[in-house]
């Protein structure tokens, strides 16, 4: 097995980077109307997931502050799926 030397690597990295790139294709057809709200928020969101995964793996020596990050992440994550349920 390789080693893994960059955050890109990383399976749930990239799950979280196609599902954000997804949202953001999905939401250009929200009304307009929702632009400065869901549309807004959602995409926050799910770029977040990939941004937090990505500061975990960076403060991976920490454990603390690799949790930290991870804990973030999944709080994210738990976001955007409340945002796709409306």
């Amino acid at each position: 097995m390789a080693r893994i030397t960059t955050h890109r690597e990383l399976e749930g990295y990239q799950l979280a980077f196609d599902a954000a790139m997804k949202i953001f294709k999905l939401s250009k057809g929200f009304p307009k109307k929702e632009t400065c709200s869901l549309t807004d928020q959602i995409r926050r969101s799910s770029r977040s997931v990939c941004a937090n995964l990505a500061e975990a793996w960076r403060r991976r020596r920490y454990h603390a502050a690799f949790v930290n990050k991870l804990n973030i992440a999944e709080a994210e994550a738990a976001e955007t799926q409340t945002w796709l349920e409306f």
